[in-house]
């Protein structure tokens, strides 16, 4: 896949660029590689200066980086800011808590002293999508940063000029420059970037087949990673809940950023008494966003990122009509070959369907009946994703048994799923492993080493 920037509203190629050879992405890398000495000398407090100026940065440009988003992947401003702004939560965050997070853990045992340090690993490769531009990359090297790592990242194909805007921040904030470096790779240069020895560590957020490719790889060599991958979100909603707030909310999860998320609710699971009524609510709230231009202030969503996606998205809807489901409300796109896919509802999906079983990652809603509490819960588990769930009912201690039993590395009781600096982040099951976000995040691309010391000895003189 080419590397430019594509309007998918307009249609339109914004720029073209020229992937680098491998021999420029080698010097990088060992630039990269010796800076990573130099950088884990430094102290917490000079990184957390250094982070706290990229939020600053980041507050600044977030006019000018919500556009960029606007036009490289469909994000509508209003949402590319509120991005923006996540993303120097998150520097800040980083920045506070670090050095917390990594201090010296304190063990007792038969030593006189005895201690976990967490130290760092050296370069991390990061392999981010383009549905969130910013803050995939963000999330990721923030606490990879603090912890004394350095960062190469290989973005989508379709958002370069994100991943550049990026790393000009970070320079600008007074990072050294090899410490974080954009690659504008294909992506045959992946599997030479994860072979060498000099890069310790990758994450990568993206598809299922990415993340299996990715692991396969970086397994043979020995080499830590922290996959995100897919989801297929299940979002219950019992009979006693308000169901109102809940199908309110149900529309805003589906359309979050489009449809185009990985923790976007898709599995409405429903009571049998409150299905109807739950739909017609669901359909009344999606009904009433407004699509258009990504750049006017007055869009709630935009175009998918590339027509493409639309046009397999229409696959999986039309193979599960034909194979049972029913549509509740339709939308989809006007004609093949383009970006804009309105909001769909469809019920009735059953095992043996696409949507049953597959990832829709787009504005298409489907609706799964439940007789009660218990067969909710099992086909939220029936799922070979488990990134994260809601549970709605006015009974909170029932809402968190039943989150307690479901598979999937968030629930939210009565809430609408959404990732934050504090909580830990990321999946079981087909949806990856490992945590970003919280301490759990920053500790994954670190040496969580034992330290013994024994106790004193005292040694006779031998003139005794």
């Amino acid at each position: 896949m080419p590397i430019e920037s594509y309007n998918p509203h307009t249609g339109r190629v914004l720029r073209r660029f020229t992937a680098f050879t491998w021999a420029k992405t080698e010097r990088i890398l060992d630039q990269a590689h010796r800076a990573a000495a130099k950088w884990q000398a430094t102290t917490f407090a000079h990184r957390a200066e250094i982070l706290r100026r990229s939020a600053e940065i980041l507050r600044e440009r977030q006019d000018d980086l919500a556009r960029l988003m606007a036009l490289e992947m469909g994000k509508p401003v209003t949402d590319g800011r509120a991005e923006v702004l996540k993303c120097a939560t998150c520097c800040e965050y980083y920045a506070d808590h670090a050095e917390g997070f990594l201090a010296d853990e304190i063990i007792k045992t038969d030593a006189s002293r005895s201690f976990i340090s967490y130290q760092p690993l050296g370069v991390v490769l990061a392999i981010m999508p383009w549905n969130f531009p910013l803050w995939q990359v963000v999330r990721f090297a923030a606490p990879a940063l603090m912890a004394g790592n350095v960062g190469l990242l290989k973005h989508a194909s379709n958002v370069p000029q994100c991943a550049l805007a990026l790393e000009a921040i970070f320079h600008d904030a007074g990072l050294p420059p090899a410490c974080f470096r954009t690659l504008l790779i294909e992506t045959d240069q992946v599997e030479k970037l994860l072979t060498d020895d000099r890069v310790r560590a990758a994450t990568l957020t993206g598809s299922e087949g990415a993340g299996a490719a990715v692991a396969a790889i970086a397994g043979a060599q020995i080499k830590k990673t922290v996959l995100e991958l897919g989801g297929s979100d299940a979002f219950i909603v019992l009979a006693d809940a308000d169901l109102e707030l809940a199908a309110k909310t149900a529309a805003q999860s589906r359309m979050i950023n489009s449809g185009q998320s990985c923790i976007a609710a898709k599995r409405f699971i429903v009571e049998k008494p409150v299905v109807k009524d739950f739909i017609s609510l669901m359909k009344t709230h999606l009904l009433a966003m407004r699509p258009g231009d990504p750049l006017d202030e007055s869009t709630q969503y935009g175009p998918l990122a590339r027509p493409d996606l639309a046009d397999e998205l229409t696959s999986q809807v039309e193979e599960s009509v034909d194979q049972g489901a029913r549509v509740e409300l339709f939308g989809g796109q006007a004609k093949p070959g383009t970006a804009l896919f309105r909001p769909m509802i469809l019920s009735n999906i059953k095992p043996g369907q696409r949507a049953y079983a597959e990832e829709l990652f787009g504005p298409v809603a489907l609706v799964l009946e439940a007789k009660n509490a218990d067969d909710a819960v099992r086909l939220a588990n029936d799922s070979r994703f488990g990134l994260g769930a809601a549970v709605w009912t006015a009974d909170a201690k029932k809402g968190e048994a039943m989150a307690r039993q479901i598979e999937s590395g968030a629930v939210f009781v009565n809430g609408l799923v959404k990732s934050s600096p504090e909580l830990p982040f990321g999946g079981v099951k087909k949806s990856g492993y490992g945590r970003e976000l919280s301490y759990l995040g920053i500790r994954e691309f670190v040496n969580q080493k034992s330290v013994w010391i024994g106790k004193k000895v005292e040694v006779k003189d031998k003139t005794e």
